[in-house]
């Protein structure tokens, strides 16, 4: 074989091997809670750098506009995994037990839940009890408002009136007085309330997690036919993750750029420091380092399993058993990945 036809074979052959390993990569569909905002660089990080690839994965990440549309698009196959409030997925199995297809939980991200009342210091609310007759306003499906009778159960709180609105309007009618308290994500809903001018000092957060409420908050869910049919590539996916989140929590300000990468127009100290709030409130909170990141303790979760059940009035009771498999989860070694506690 001359030079010249040598060359020919060995690029053909270097293309064939191409081809077989762009192949060989398992093609997952991920989608997030919401917007691209910090803390998707959670995720975002992994695909920045490659290390789904290098496990053998092809992943697409997109925006989400709620848990529960998460939830859905996973069960209806559109999605292959993606990022939801645990207790959402919990309701979508309790309530819709004859579906072929419901999500599975298969890695804690978010220990605690990031749900938390908040008010403005000249309403003179300080504490849950000061919430009994108030008036709270939430949309009708966010997370806080959802779990609000397990935290006014938890809590003594009298009645409550609730006010629904499109998650924009919200922080605009507290800073209105058009409602006195609202029920939200912390991280978002201070950083939403400064947007509009209120100094950070002047709002009251009454984290669900720091009175009574141990409810898990965000976890990662794969639809039963990739856990079926290809566990590997779960186990694959969470521990390339798990790398990323690893930089993501060491140096939230140098990660931030792979959520710049997806939308152009954030503001960029801004969800930096929604990432570190993210970080420090729910993701290597206290009970996380106790937990382990990434894990549950079966107690914990059967509790929120009734929890849930009766606050969400579901038609069913949430089984724990159908709703987290933590079989995939990477060892030990690569799910320590929570930076120094502060001091």
């Amino acid at each position: 074989m001359d030079k010249r036809h040598l060359l020919k074979f060995t690029a053909a052959l270097a293309a064939a091997a191409a081809f077989g390993s762009a192949h060989a990569q398992t093609a997952i569909k991920f989608q997030l809670d919401w917007r691209f905002e910090g803390p998707a660089a959670l995720f975002l990080q992994s695909e920045a750098k490659g290390y789904y690839k290098a496990a053998g994965l092809n992943v697409t990440i997109d925006a989400g506009n709620g848990s529960g549309g998460t939830v859905t698009r996973v069960a209806s196959g559109t999605y292959d995994m993606g990022f939801a409030d645990m207790a959402a997925l919990m309701e979508f199995h309790a309530n819709n037990p004859d579906a072929p297809n419901k999500p599975v939980a298969v890695m804690m991200v978010y220990n605690n839940t990031p749900a938390a009342v908040l008010a403005l210091k000249k309403s003179g609310i300080t504490k849950p009890a000061d919430l009994n007759g108030k008036k709270l306003g939430a949309p009708v499906f966010d997370a806080g408002r959802k779990g609000f009778p397990i935290f006014q159960k938890a809590n003594n709180i009298g009645n409550v009136a609730w006010t629904s609105m499109d998650p924009p309007l919200r922080e605009t009618m507290l800073v209105r007085g058009d409602i006195d308290a609202i029920t939200g994500f912390s991280f978002t809903s201070l950083l939403n309330l400064e947007a509009r001018g209120v100094k950070a000092e002047d709002v009251v957060i009454l984290p669900y997690a720091e009175h009574g409420v141990k409810l898990y908050g965000n976890v990662v869910i794969a639809s039963p036919k990739l856990i079926k049919e290809n566990p590997a590539a779960v186990k694959a996916f969470l521990s390339a993750f798990a790398k990323g989140a690893k930089e993501v929590m060491a140096n939230p300000a140098a990660t931030i750029e792979t959520v710049k990468a997806r939308d152009g127009i954030i503001n960029v100290a801004l969800e930096t420091r929604r990432l570190q709030l993210a970080v420090d409130s729910v993701v290597a909170s206290p009970d996380a380092r106790r937990e382990g990141f990434g894990q549950i303790v079966p107690g914990r979760m059967a509790l929120m399993a009734s929890q849930v059940s009766d606050a969400y009035g579901t038609k069913n009771r949430v089984d724990v058993a159908q709703v987290w498999n933590g079989s995939m989860l990477p060892p030990a070694a690569e799910l320590n990945v929570l930076p120094p506690a502060k001091k």
